[in-house]
């Protein structure tokens, strides 16, 4: 029984069943190691690349865009391209985020980012508009209304 234990732990009649089956192999629970493991690095080098690409991302703006605020012709165009690509910048970071830990209040930023650069483009309908903040507000209430923990 300790060895059960050891290996799979108890379900919920405790004899060491999971539920919706029978007991596992130990070929499944290797199998089901080895898979899990890939799967975690796989994601955790899918996290770096897109975390590194931020950061090139973020390099670029502030290397290309900042300077061109300074430039009397269309600050707004560019104040705007800049809000985008700092909006951009977030959402790859909290997509790295939710890739390595696969928490629900990544999951809620991540398409929080993405409504709010959907906001701030500037060929946005009325409709688009009232729609995208209605579903920011209802993302932003049930972050810190239904998650558990306590919000960042």
């Amino acid at each position: 029984m300790a060895e059960d234990e050891k290996a799979g732990g108890e379900g919920e009649g405790g004899s060491g069943e999971k539920a919706g089956g029978g007991e596992t192999t130990p070929v499944e629970r290797i199998l089901n190691r080895w898979v899990g493991d890939a799967i975690h690095l796989f994601l955790s080098l899918l996290s770096v690349f897109i975390l590194a690409a931020a950061a090139v991302a973020a390099y670029d703006t502030a290397v290309n865009e900042f300077p061109k605020l300074l430039v009397p012709a269309d600050e707004y165009d560019v104040l705007q391209k800049i809000i985008q690509n700092i909006l951009l910048i977030a959402i790859a970071a909290e997509l790295g985020l939710l890739l390595l830990f696969h928490r629900t209040s990544s999951a809620i930023e991540v398409i929080i980012f993405v409504i709010a650069r959907k906001i701030v483009t500037p060929d946005i309908s009325a409709l688009d508009l009232l729609l995208s903040v209605a579903a920011l507000c209802g993302l932003l209430v049930a972050r810190f209304y239904f998650l558990p923990g306590k919000p960042k």
